[in-house]
Parts: C-alpha cells; sequence; structure tokens
C-alpha cells in the first residue's frame, strides 16, 4: 500500500494506492487481512489512522523507528533498554520534519504498543541507512571521495567510530521479524567501525590509496564545516562529547536476533556502481573538491608539518 505516485511495483506484488493523511484514507483496504504490516510511518496520525482501519486484523506489527527517539546520544555502548526516549509528540504535534522528527517516532511507537500490545510488535529504530539509491550522500560521499584518492579531509580522529547498515540487509531482518514474529525494541544497525578502519576498508575495495589529514573538531567548526549531513558538511562525523555514543551503538542484541550485516567492501563496491546514475548531491551532504582543498590548506597553515 502507497501513495503509487513514485518508484515501481516489484514483480508479483499488487499494489493498493491509498493516502494516509485522512482518518479514512485507508478504505481500499476494507477485508483484507494480513500476516503482518511494515510501517515506515513518521507522522502520528498516520500510524493512529492504521491502528484504527487494520488493528483486528493484523497479526504482526513491524514498525521502522529511528535511533533518533533517544534523548541522550553522548554514552557509548548503550542498547535499547538502558536509553531513554524523548518525549512523544502531543496529538497537535503531527509534523515530523526537523526537530519534532525523533518526538514523532516516539508517539508512533506508543501508539502502537498501547494499540496491540508488546507482543505483537516489533520496534527497529534504525540507524543510518546506506547503500545505492540513498538521497542523502552521507555514505556515498566517501565512497566518491576515497575513490579518487588524493590527500582526503578527514574528521575527528581515527579511533572514533562510524556506524551504519545496508538498507538490503535492514529490510531482509524486517522480513524475517514479520517472519518470525519477533517482538520488542532493537536498533537497527551494523556493530560500530573505528573510523581509521572504515576508510581503510573503503579504501581497499576500491583499490586506492588516499592520504588522510585528521582534522580536529575545533577546526572543522571553527571554519564552519557542518556535522553529519547537509550542505557543506563532512559525514558520519558528529562532534564530542554531545555525540559519543551516536555511533557506538551495542548491538548485541540485534544480531542476537537476526541481524546480518554483509561486508563493508560489499556495500562499497555496489554504490560505486551506481554513482554515475546519482548526481551530483554535495548540497544534500559533502564538500565539493576546491572547498575541500581550501580547507586542507588552512589546516596545513595552522598545523605546519614538522
Amino acid at each position: 500500500m502507497a501513495r503509487g505516485v513514485s518508484g515501481t511495483v516489484p514483480d508479483g506484488v499488487r499494489l493498493i494506492a491509498a493516502n494516509r493523511d485522512t482518518p479514512d484514507g485507508l478504505s481500499a483496504l476494507s477485508g483484507e487481512s494480513f500476516d503482518a504490516v511494515i510501517d515506515v510511518a513518521r507522522r502520528p496520525s498516520h500510524v493512529r489512522h492504521a491502528l484504527a482501519q487494520l488493528g483486528d486484523r493484523v497479526g504482526h506489527w513491524v514498525y521502522v523507528s529511528s535511533c533518533s527517539v533517544y534523548a541522550d546520544h553522548s554514552v557509548p555502548g548503550r542498547t535499547p533498554a538502558d536509553t531513554p526516549l524523548l518525549p512523544p509528540a502531543t496529538p497537535e504535534q503531527d509534523d515530523a520534519a526537523g526537530e519534532n522528527y525523533g518526538p514523532a517516532k516516539v508517539a508512533c511507537e506508543q501508539a502502537l504498543v498501547e494499540a496491540v500490545g508488546p507482543d505483537r510488535v516489533f520496534l527497529c529504530r534504525a540507524g543510518l541507512i546506506v547503500g545505492p539509491g540513498d538521497r542523502f550522500n552521507r555514505f556515498d560521499y566517501w565512497v566518491s571521495r576515497l575513490a579518487r584518492g588524493g590527500e582526503v579531509l578527514a574528521p575527528g580522529a581515527p579511533d572514533e567510530s562510524a556506524q551504519w547498515v545496508d538498507v538490503r540487509d535492514l529490510a531482509a531482518w524486517l522480513l524475517r521479524a514479520a517472519e518470525q514474529r519477533l517482538a520488542g525494541a532493537y536498533d537497527g544497525i551494523g556493530a560500530p567501525l573505528a573510523r581509521g578502519d572504515f576508510f581503510a576498508g573503503i579504501a581497499a575495495a576500491l583499490g586506492t590509496s588516499p592520504e588522510l589529514t585528521w582534522a580536529d573538531q575545533e577546526f572543522l567548526l571553527g571554519q564552519g564545516v557542518s556535522e553529519w549531513m547537509g550542505p557543506r558538511s563532512l559525514p558520519m562525523w558528529a562532534s564530542l562529547p554531545e555525540y559519543a555514543g551516536f555511533m557506538t551503538r551495542d548491538v548485541s542484541g540485534s544480531l542476537a536476533a537476526g541481524l546480518i550485516t554483509r561486508p563493508l567492501a560489499d556495500t562499497v563496491r555496489d554504490t560505486y556502481a551506481w554513482l554515475p546514475d546519482a548526481g551530483d548531491r554535495t548540497r544534500a551532504s559533502g564538500i565539493d573538491p576546491a572547498d575541500e582543498a581550501a580547507l586542507l590548506a588552512a589546516f596545513h597553515a595552522a598545523h605546519p608539518r614538522p
């Protein structure tokens, strides 16, 4: 079930076009029953409408939430069981944009658990989702940048962490969760990897030997470089100590519950093969080559090599 205004329908799948903005937006599903629902909604009203219309005709609910539901990202190695959540959005706060995104996802989670019970709901709190087709240029910025080689402006320090999940691995886990009636809250993300090893793994998969120049966060923030995503940003980097736990989540529970993650090299090669179709997305995330060269020159001027 989707609006049917973008993408294509895979072979063997029946599309039912519907719009969830109205309370009766799922009326096209009347008379249908479902073994499971996989829902990616971000607006609490969409979840409440689905519960009102489908709640007694669904065997199991799989909800794709987000690590943005957590209220604190400063402590490394936390799990869903020991990380506090943000306050949920109120019924009047149905906009999930910007700072409302995390509270809206909390409200969606709570509506599901309250309506159908914890034993029939799988909450997948996804982290950074990457791979071919990603629109936000966070992971693949580094693929394209390390493919070019040369001197690379690397953020932070090599022992800081990076954490991600290939979209295909996440999708496979969601299906297994539905089939196995997995319940509870889990982080949908792979195990963390030191950023130095992350860059080395990308370079090895591409067969390049870039020179990494590690710039501390004080320099980068002072130069107006943004964290994580957006124009003129260095992706997969977040300042410390506020975000010391942001890409260091303990996902041992998720791995034990069936999340299987492919080697980094496989994601890198598949993403690199897709890049010619991606276009220029430095406005989504990343730094253009001329700007990077200027930043490197400024860094070396402030930190002369011996």
